[in-house]
């Protein structure tokens, strides 16, 4: 478990101040970006919802990161605190989350998205193939898409993670469960062992299911 930096409430105040119209302006463009996103999806959803007969997605969560998480971050990575670093440095305050029915799903969404000319892959990881230490699963993707405002394109950069019902049940309960405080250590290890044997679980049904589904379509 990481330790957080956790800056004053005076600093934030005073750095959101001084900066304040570009920020906010800034963080209007990655909503517009996140929106953008969503569209995307939900027209992909609908699209491949006739082809496949299902729809592919579950649900589309997103977030935009908050000042404190920003400020933090940048401090933890030695950023320089300007509003220039903060958007070429930082490419998760925009997040957008799917979630899927089955695994195969996750990778014809990625596949579907990354084939449209108007977005670019900076960066991916696969932690379903690749899972966390700790058992954690999904997809990872960072991306760069134009936004188009009244007088000029912009290119803003979006993280998409991509996962299924049940990787995101148990990532979802696995950050409740972590951040609790006051246990005592041996405890703490015996809750990651018990978290990490939860996610084999979780991947053991997701991998039956897939089964399931192939069986069904053939």
């Amino acid at each position: 478990m990481k330790d957080e930096i956790i800056i004053s409430e005076e600093k934030l105040i005073q750095w959101i101040d001084s900066t304040y119209k570009s920020f906010k302006e800034l963080i209007s463009y990655y909503k517009c970006a996140m929106m953008e996103v969503e569209t995307k999806f939900n027209v992909l959803n609908e699209e491949l919802s006739l082809k496949y007969d299902h729809n592919p997605i579950e649900a589309i969560k997103s977030r935009i990161k908050s000042p404190e998480s920003i400020i933090n971050k940048m401090k933890r990575r030695n950023i320089d605190n300007n509003i220039k670093s903060l958007e070429e440095n930082l490419f998760d305050i925009a997040g957008v989350r799917i979630i899927c029915s089955y695994i195969s799903d996750i990778y014809m969404l990625r596949d579907a998205l990354l084939k449209q000319d108007d977005v670019r892959l900076i960066q991916e990881k696969d932690y379903i193939k690749n899972p966390k230490p700790n058992g954690y699963r999904s997809l990872h993707l960072i991306i760069e898409i134009p936004i188009f405002l009244h007088d000029r394109k912009k290119l803003m950069k979006v993280e998409v993670q991509i996962r299924t019902l049940s990787m995101d049940f148990w990532a979802s309960l696995e950050h409740k469960i972590k951040y609790k405080k006051n246990l005592n250590e041996n405890i703490v290890e015996e809750i990651r062992t018990e978290l990490l044997d939860c996610a084999n679980i979780c991947n053991q049904l997701d991998e039956r299911i897939e089964l399931i589904k192939t069986k069904a379509e053939s």
